[in-house]
């Protein structure tokens, strides 16, 4: 058989047309927002909510990746905004750095004596470790100074951190309720220990003043908040298509059959706990690029951010959307972020019963548990099911046929899910 006589296959665009009409709404969007912002445009958003909806943005993007772990793959983390705290933590050292650099230099330049590197670096300690007591860097902070190489911590901490984890559990074979307990455990201990003031991240006090970049003071947030909500809308719109790229091809049929009969797919012989352990680092690694979006917007980061709650909500987003489902991760997380905003913001007005007031800034995290418990029960395929409903996306009708060769084969309609 000649080249030209063998089956082209299709460019991803067309296979996927999802994923062009999922990239073209958020260009949409982006450029509205533009539009509309109080930094480039008309001034009709203000600023506080052009962050609120980066950071929006960011959410959606580790939702991305819960979905890619647990949708696809069935392994139910518990720990992924572990990994999102510590890529915040990673570049939130960066930032508090050097703005206090800036900030130690001012102070001193009217010394009579220039100052040594040992007089601006003691200062430097002095002004951020002050709260909990101390005047010097923890040997954590050793490349603090340098952007490039926290720029590398965001990647590497989490990503590392999960590969160590992963490969203990996995090559253990714990699954289930058990692995998801222990992702739980490793994300309380970790919050538990940077809760400590000698931790070397000023304990409960966290990092501070990240919305500030070093020497941009001349910089209005109305043009930083802008800047970080492209980098945020860019940052999702690449992690769609990386997720939709793998799971699009023979390495998302194997992780979908691990999820569905993990026993099976290594008896035919594949290697489950290496695929496992690829996809529960990589998806650790795009929870710590979108903390390291998420705080400098948000302004501060602190243990609490990172306790195991976080990582239930997390996967109540993704349910809620729709788990299987990328768009649906990412339509859960943004639905449930601005609803929450307006909740626990006062926005929402109470209900006066008479004999009690429903303040929803007391009930909002009551309200999202019975929405996950309905959805659970009544509607498994989330939000996202609805656009099923809308675009008649059903399921192959195989009316009693054969799958193939044997029983545990798919037919390629199937595998395209």
């Amino acid at each position: 058989m000649t080249d030209a006589a063998l089956p082209r296959r299709q460019p991803f665009a067309l296979r996927f047309p999802s994923v062009m009409i999922f990239l073209a709404i958020l260009a949409l969007f982006t450029v509205g927002v533009t539009i509309l912002s109080e930094g480039f445009g008309i001034g009709v958003i203000s600023t506080s909510f052009i962050k609120t909806l980066g950071k929006t943005l960011c959410l959606c993007l580790v939702a991305l990746a819960m979905d890619l772990v647990w949708g696809y793959c069935g392994i139910l983390s518990l720990g992924h905004m572990a990994f999102f705290g510590l890529g915040g933590y990673a570049i939130g050292m960066w930032l508090m750095y050097a703005r206090t650099e800036i900030i130690v230099l001012e102070s001193l330049a009217a010394a009579p004596l220039p100052p040594t590197p040992q007089e601006v670096s003691d200062g430097i300690a002095t002004q951020i470790f002050g709260v909990v007591g101390s005047s010097e860097f923890p040997p954590i902070w050793a490349f603090a100074h340098s952007l490039p190489l926290q720029l590398a911590a965001v990647v590497i901490v989490p990503g590392l951190l999960a590969l160590v984890f992963g490969w203990l559990a996995f090559r253990s074979r714990v699954t289930g309720v058990y692995l998801s307990i222990l992702t739980q455990a490793m994300t309380l201990a970790l919050s538990l220990h940077l809760f400590q003031n000698d931790s070397g991240l000023r304990g409960n006090n966290g990092l501070s003043g990240l919305q500030n970049l070093p020497g941009l003071d001349d910089v209005p947030q109305a043009t930083v908040s802008l800047w970080f909500f492209w980098a945020s809308a860019l940052a999702l719109g690449l992690g769609y298509v990386l997720c939709a790229w793998i799971v699009s091809g023979k390495f998302g049929s194997v992780i979908r059959a691990i999820r569905d009969d993990e026993a099976r797919v290594r008896f035919l012989g594949y290697p489950v706990e290496a695929f496992k352990l690829v996809i529960f680092t990589l998806t650790a690694v795009i929870a710590g690029i979108a903390g390291a979006l998420y705080y400098p917007q948000a302004g501060i980061i602190n243990p609490a951010e990172i306790a195991p709650i976080a990582s239930i909500y997390l996967a109540v987003w993704v349910a809620i959307g729709g788990r299987g489902r990328l768009y649906g991760a990412v339509i859960g997380a943004a639905f449930v972020s601005l609803v929450s905003t307006w909740f626990t913001g006062g926005q929402a007005p109470d209900i006066n019963l008479g004999v009690y007031t429903i303040s929803w800034v007391d009930w909002w995290t009551v309200l999202l548990g019975l929405s996950f418990v309905a959805v659970t029960l009544y509607a498994p395929k989330g939000i996202g099911g609805l656009i099923d409903l809308i675009t008649e996306r059903k399921s192959p009708n195989r009316h009693g046929a054969s799958l193939g060769p044997d029983q545990g084969s798919l037919r390629e309609q199937e595998a395209e899910k």
